[in-house]
């Protein structure tokens, strides 16, 4: 609808409201910013619990302060009570005060929080929020003497690569030793000749290197860009404590190159960063700059603002929406017990509404299934489980819809469905990233990938496991194949803690009776988890149960998850990595002296 602003600014109370607002938005960008800030110290003590603290609890900022600016609208001017017209002043002086903001697009992300909180969504138009950008995010750049610029540029020559390598890992001033900067620097260097090629010295030669450090896990990410020439490759140079060394001294285990290994560092199956930015959209457009296939989007989430990646995932799917006309159906695949999935075949997401009713099987509740996928948007995701975006309120085309759907929604999900005649309203639904169904890609596949993917599977719930989370429904169908060939886990109403579950071995029959009985005849606890058992559901299929006893067989010993569970309580925190093991430094120069022992030479 075209937009209807007053001819005046004629309420005095408008400009206080749009005040109050940005002053709300203010406080929760200082103190994003500064837990963001206080990551690098914990790196540097390796306070990997404090680490897992924070991000936890940085992911509940937003909505504490959209909460307290509302209830101080609502006290000070009864803002739900506000007539149309103060409520587009409103804006209009909203906007005004965004000139020269550094946050242009997540202040104005707060407002309509704020705002959609306070009003009923009737009023959910472009006169009252922000539909679409009004301030515009190119080239804002921090200008205050004393701040850093989004990047630092290095202009090294073939004789002082290495200088400026070490110029580059130094100006972090990282409060802690390195175990052999020199022999890391010298790996790295070594990495980047074998990545560009031979060097020539173009006229355009230029190391250019974002100005915060990427914290996430127990590492500390260098991310950055090759220019040479008109070619760039993007780089990133995870910087661990080495547990094994003398004091847990840093090293550069690695260096990643090329858009591939970027788009698995910042999969949106692992956890968000914590990274100190004024200006977050520089980052993001210079993120971009070097994954172009990724959403703006996930880059978003990816650095810890998922509020603002929700709003730029909304606009992208409105404008798909747009400029298409195939129909929303019931996703390919076996149907869930607690989940209605459906999807548009030209969207690469899936949509899943909580059903308001279970099988008998399923002791479960809404607010249950809720709590399940906030533990995993709090939690360290290790790549292994997906991100989930959480919407209200969501109107659909009804005329987009396949009647098989609306007859399905309608039957499983009617607390959560309003048809408003054009429109279908989901009053709740969770979003996530489109992947091939495991068991449909099992089906498929040669005899090769299968035996990748059922790998694969087993690194998940291992990597999961070293997360302290234990799947609860470990089938197939509950997994899913990313485009990189990653195995991911999507399915969440079942999991639980590693520490909460006991792990147990099926006790031996007593009689001959119990031993042919086809009933349970052991007392089995509520959390009680017996791994032997899991055969018969996962491996009938004898060419995937050879490749999983061959690489996984660990996974049906009651003393694999024990182990992990005790060592997750005596307080250790597993180093999950996002990169294979064969790319580290260490592995490589491991793999040089097995080869120079066996020719003959000394290591």
């Amino acid at each position: 609808m075209p937009l209807t602003f007053p001819t005046a600014l004629t309420d005095p109370r408008a400009f206080a409201i749009a005040q109050k607002m940005l002053d709300g938005f203010d406080r929760h960008y200082r103190l994003f910013r500064e837990a963001s800030a206080d990551a690098k110290q914990r790196f540097e003590a390796a306070d990997w619990h404090g680490q897992q603290r924070a991000q936890r609890e940085r992911i509940e900022y937003y909505d504490l302060r959209v909460a307290e600016a509302s209830d101080t609208l609502q006290r000070e001017f009864q803002a739900s009570e506000l007539p149309k017209d103060t409520w587009q002043q409103v804006k209009l002086h909203y906007i005004g005060l965004l000139t020269g903001h550094h946050q242009p697009e997540l202040a104005e992300t707060f407002f309509n929080s704020v705002t959609t909180k306070i009003l009923h969504r009737s009023y959910f138009h472009n006169d009252f929020i922000f539909v679409r950008p009004a301030v515009s995010t190119e080239y804002i750049e921090n200008d205050e003497p004393a701040s850093l610029p989004t990047y630092r540029a290095y202009y090294p020559t073939k004789e002082t690569m290495r200088e400026t390598w070490l110029r580059i890992v130094g100006n972090f001033q990282l409060q802690c030793p390195f175990e052999d900067l020199g022999r890391d620097i010298d790996s790295v260097v070594a990495a980047v000749a074998a990545q560009l090629g031979e060097y020539r010295a173009r006229a355009n030669f230029q190391v250019q290197v974002l100005s915060s450090l990427f914290y996430r896990n127990k590492g500390a990410y260098l991310v950055g860009k090759i220019i040479n020439g008109f070619n760039e490759t993007p780089f990133a140079l995870p910087i661990l404590h080495n547990e094994e060394s003398r004091a847990g001294a840093l090293v550069i285990d690695t260096a990643l190159f090329g858009e591939d290994d970027l788009l698995l560092l910042f999969s949106f199956a692992r956890a968000y960063f914590m990274v100190t930015m004024e200006v977050p959209s520089a980052y993001v457009q210079f993120l971009r700059s070097m994954m172009p296939r990724k959403p703006r989007s996930e880059i978003y989430n990816a650095l810890g603002l998922a509020k603002q990646g929700k709003n730029s995932f909304y606009r992208d799917f409105l404008y798909h929406l747009k400029h298409s006309s195939d129909r929303f159906r019931i996703a390919p695949g076996i149907k869930g017990m607690v989940m209605l999935v459906f999807d548009l075949p030209s969207f690469p997401y899936v949509f899943k509404v909580i059903k308001d009713f279970y099988p008998a099987q399923k002791e479960t509740t809404r607010e249950l299934i809720k709590s399940k996928y906030l533990l995993v948007k709090q939690h360290d995701r290790v790549g292994r489980m997906a991100d989930t975006l959480e919407y209200s309120n969501v109107a659909f085309p009804r005329e987009r819809f396949e009647d098989e759907l609306v007859a399905e929604l309608k039957h499983f999900c009617p607390s959560l469905l309003e048809d408003d005649g054009d429109a279908l309203v989901i009053h709740h639904v969770y979003i996530e990233r489109r992947m091939i169904p495991l068991n449909i890609y099992l089906q498929e596949a040669s005899l090769a990938q299968i035996e990748s993917a059922v790998i694969e599977y087993g690194n998940a719930i291992k990597d999961l496991v070293r997360a302290n989370i234990f799947p609860g429904d470990m089938l197939w169908k509950n997994f899913g194949v990313t485009r990189h060939g990653k195995v991911v886990f999507y399915d969440y109403d079942e999991i639980e803690y590693l520490t909460d579950c006991f792990f147990r071995k099926v006790p031996e029959a007593r009689n001959e009776e119990e031993e042919m009985s086809g009933e349970v005849w052991y007392k089995v606890g509520p959390k009680d988890v017996f791994p032997e058992t899991f055969g018969p559901f996962l491996l009938g299929n004898p060419g995937v149960r050879n490749v999983f006893m061959k690489h996984h067989a660990d996974l049906l010993e009651a003393s694999f998850w024990h182990g992990h569970k005790e060592r997750i309580l005596a307080g250790y925190v597993h180093d999950v990595f996002p990169y294979e093991a064969g790319k580290r430094f260490a592995s490589q120069r491991h793999a040089d002296a097995a080869s120079s022992s066996s020719s003959g030479n000394p290591p």
